[in-house]
């Protein structure tokens, strides 16, 4: 497993990780911002107590696990890629925790979100995490799953951040709720 020092991690404060996006898109996933961890590794949703590709793998939506400490290597992107899934962020800078942005960045990033989706056209938007949606999209009282109205002609979900935070989650259910989005798109049947 790849480690850095705490200094190391605070050096890639307010850095950005690419969009990880390619042809035939058919489902992006959404986080909130980029962690430090994410920063340092360039690979979204990295961080060895981060359990998205794991629930991804247990939920058919990977068909090859993907370790969230080390990084994705350029063959792991390809296969994500051609898998006809997404991954961006709401907020393109990177901070030790979600709660360090304040509001307007995240109704910025809804409205950069929405003109992302509208560029490259996928058929559904994850989003993880509700309480990042309700303030970026200033809907207040917007329970998690498929939501109303969907996204610059895309179906939207909110689904669970996996971040170890959200500790009443787990691999299993974070699959469960992955795995719904991901039929409707028809990355899995």
């Amino acid at each position: 497993m790849t480690r850095f020092s705490r200094a190391e991690l605070e050096s890639f404060r307010d850095a950005g990780v690419p969009d990880l996006v390619g042809p035939d898109l058919r489902l992006v996933f959404v986080g909130i911002n980029p962690g430090l961890w994410t920063a340092a590794t360039q690979t979204h949703f990295a961080h060895p107590a981060n359990r998205f590709y794991p629930a991804l793998y247990a939920a058919g939506i990977l068909t090859d696990p993907i370790n969230p400490g080390t990084g994705m290597s350029d063959q792991q992107r390809a296969a994500v890629l051609a898998r006809g899934i997404g991954i961006t962020n709401l907020v393109r800078r990177a901070t030790a925790r979600a709660d360090e942005l304040d509001r307007e960045e995240l109704r910025r990033g809804g409205q950069e979100l929405a003109a992302f989706v509208a560029r490259h056209r996928p058929k559904v938007v994850a989003i993880a995490g509700i309480t990042a949606y309700r303030t970026a999209f200033s809907v207040p009282k917007a329970l998690a799953g498929e939501q109303p109205g969907g996204l610059s002609g895309a179906r939207l979900w909110v689904v669970p951040n996996p971040s170890g935070l959200n500790a009443h989650e787990t691999i299993a259910s974070l699959a469960a709720k992955y795995a719904e989005p991901a039929r409707a798109a028809g990355v899995i049947a």
